[in-house]
């Protein structure tokens, strides 16, 4: 299974991200992403971030698709991969339209990268 810890849901992805994750992991759960907030000590962000390790433990996850805050992020990923669950991210494609002042961006999805 993979664990979608992000705060894009996976029935949101695009048929080609989803065939892929299927088609590597059967099956995909979403635990959705804290928010973090800007004001957390350290020490706070550290047990945010064993309170969702012991998450992703108890889901017996074989991946973790983890994006967001970059510290939260980095830390999570560390203690997953230390304790022998792979950690990978979406990789995407920026696509950029300008029409007068307006400036537009689609992001497509590319691949699952690993960290």
């Amino acid at each position: 299974m993979l664990l979608n810890l992000t705060n894009h849901p996976s029935h949101q992805w695009p048929e080609n991200q989803t065939a892929l994750a299927l088609e590597s992991y059967q099956n995909v759960t979403d635990l959705p992403f804290p928010q973090i907030a800007p004001s957390l000590t350290s020490d706070q962000l550290d047990e945010l971030v064993g309170n969702y390790f012991q998450k992703v433990i108890e889901l017996h996850p074989n991946a973790v698709h983890i994006m967001g805050e970059m510290t939260f992020t980095f830390r999570l990923v560390q203690k997953l991969k230390t304790f022998g669950i792979s950690c990978i991210a979406s990789t995407t494609e920026r696509v950029t339209e300008q029409i007068g002042e307006m400036k537009t961006s689609k992001f497509q999805f590319v691949q699952f990268r690993e960290y």
